[in-house]
């Protein structure tokens, strides 16, 4: 279970349908927090800032009220994942006072975030990330590997991963450039054109500079959410 729900993190809160599947009648709090985390993961990848707090903090709110210190840690990774996947390198403000209750394989997860994991910590990861955390990692196996991924935002993580590492090339920011623009994920989206504009512009390629500029002006000129 810890596994699916680490998984489900990166899928953005579908931890609490699989939590609920078995156990017919829901109670109120996993329906509501499960509604508040994934809005608050949507209006933070749109961009929308104060929306994205709000159900964020509603979301915690309702997981606190089990005294289930582990639901909460992993509501919170799934928070980290979205910041994560938009290139916000920040600490996981909201796991790391739950750290000491948090299982491995969530603690894994967090350092994965963060940083290198061994091999021993790289196996409680998720099944589809067990790629990007392997210490013979290349640019290659990043891209087959986020290929291979059906969920945009772990997709998204893997890539920031494969960036934070130095091994992403240019293909893999295009496909975190693509991933974002079908979502229309605003946050990602500029944070990944702007990877993309400067490594074309270290490469001495200006003329694909410049279009990247161009596209990252249309996105800022365009508003934040779309209400």
């Amino acid at each position: 279970m810890t596994r699916r729900l680490l998984i489900a993190c990166a899928a953005c809160a579908a931890w609490v349908l699989s939590a609920c599947s078995h156990q017919p009648p829901t109670p109120d709090w996993r329906m509501n927090a499960h509604g508040a985390l994934e809005r608050g993961v949507a209006a933070y990848l749109s961009g929308d800032t104060r929306v994205a707090e709000l159900e964020f903090a509603r979301s915690r709110a309702e997981v606190a009220r089990t005294g289930r210190v582990d639901l909460v840690a992993r509501a919170e990774l799934v928070r980290c994942a979205a910041q994560w996947a938009s290139l916000v390198d920040e600490p996981c403000a909201g796991f790391e006072p739950l750290r000491a209750d948090a299982a491995p394989a969530e603690q894994a997860y967090a350092d994965f975030l963060r940083g290198p994991v061994d091999a021993g910590r790289a196996a409680l990861l998720p099944v589809q990330q067990h790629a990007i955390a392997a210490s013979a990692a290349t640019s290659a196996s990043d891209l087959a590997a986020m290929q291979a991924m059906t969920d945009p935002v772990s997709r998204l993580v893997a890539a920031a991963v494969s960036l934070r590492s130095g091994r992403a090339n240019a293909t893999v920011v295009d496909l975190a450039v693509q991933t974002a623009s079908d979502q229309g994920w605003r946050r990602p989206l500029l944070a990944w054109l702007g990877v993309a504009r400067r490594l074309a512009t270290e490469a001495g390629d200006l003329a694909l500079a410049e279009r990247l500029g161009r596209r990252i002006q249309l996105v800022l000129d365009g508003p934040a959410t779309a209400r």
